[in-house]
């Protein structure tokens, strides 16, 4: 698999458009995913270029076509609040369990400057890989949707 990172500083390559990344990950997140246009905005978060907005997007390509993807943005904090969210991934079903995800992820890490906070339902298999790069969890998220 090859990997790709792109972020505001490198642009995006028009093969693997901001379109064609949410389109894969609309569709390879399963259960576990969003709608497209709440993809989107993490992308073009990403690729802001506008103070405190900052990102990167990580693909992984196979024969041409996306294999995998992590959306990561950066929150301009430390501390308490980590400097980055790892706010999507994805593989390609016909690719998962054969290390891809491992692949991506530590591409994502790689790149990183400073803490990653991810969020990750308690049934997603997503969870084992997470605990084997060292994520841990420490505390309980709750949100107040006020909507």
């Amino acid at each position: 698999m090859d990997i790709y990172i792109y972020d505001q500083h490198t642009g995006e390559d028009k093969t693997y458009s901001k379109d064609a990344i949410a389109d894969f990950l609309h569709d390879h997140l399963d259960e576990f995913g969003d709608k497209r246009e709440d993809i989107m905005r993490a992308i073009h978060y990403a690729f802001a270029e506008k103070p405190g907005q900052d990102g990167y997007v990580v693909v992984g390509v196979e024969e041409g076509e996306i294999v995998g993807a992590v959306i990561m943005n950066e929150t301009g904090m430390s501390g308490y609040i980590p400097e980055n969210i790892l706010v999507y991934i994805a593989v390609d079903r016909k690719m998962r369990g054969k290390g891809a995800g491992k692949q991506l992820m530590n591409a994502a890490i790689g790149k990183a400057k400073g803490n990653i906070a991810l969020h990750v339902e308690p049934n997603n298999p997503a969870k084992f890989l997470y605990e084997k790069l060292g994520f841990t969890n420490k505390y309980l998220e709750m949100r107040l949707n006020r909507s």
